[in-house]
């Protein structure tokens, strides 16, 4: 549970909208993912969601892949949802510190109509950036005490 791994680094130019998969960015400190729209955003600086609830939507039959939620990072082997807020985690010499699990969406955005549903307001989860660096797809990531 401690440990996982990014599978995609993703970054889009507008919010609401699928993010591409760069392969690798570099976190700002207190802003985000350089070039991402979502980058000073409060305390929603740097989205995460498990690759295993991408999986799950392909299982119920939709086309979608790393970016399609609009998460900045796609992380496989780590239990995201189970993270509490205040969580440190560490990419490199980045450290991101969980600000929000979820989020409620109070309108249906170019994601949802896609996709046909979104996976990130129920297993998304938010971070702030403590300290910047560069990341990129291969990254161990774990959390710290």
């Amino acid at each position: 549970m401690g440990k996982g791994t990014v599978v995609a680094v993703c970054t889009s130019v507008n919010k609401g909208e699928r993010k591409k998969n760069v392969g690798a960015a570099m976190l700002l400190p207190n802003l985000g993912l350089e070039g991402d729209a979502h980058a000073g955003f409060q305390h929603r600086q740097v989205s995460l969601l498990a690759l295993k609830s991408i999986e799950k939507m392909r299982n119920m039959g939709l086309d979608v892949n790393p970016g399609d939620f609009a998460e900045n990072l796609t992380i496989q082997g780590m239990e995201l949802i189970s993270l509490p807020v205040g969580t440190r985690l560490r990419i490199g010499k980045s450290l991101l510190e969980v600000s929000q699990i979820g989020k409620e969406c109070h309108n249906r955005c170019a994601i949802y109509y896609q996709a046909g549903d979104c996976v990130m307001p129920k297993e998304g989860i938010f971070a702030i950036v403590r300290q910047g660096g560069p990341i990129k797809v291969g990254d161990e990531i774990e959390v710290i005490d």
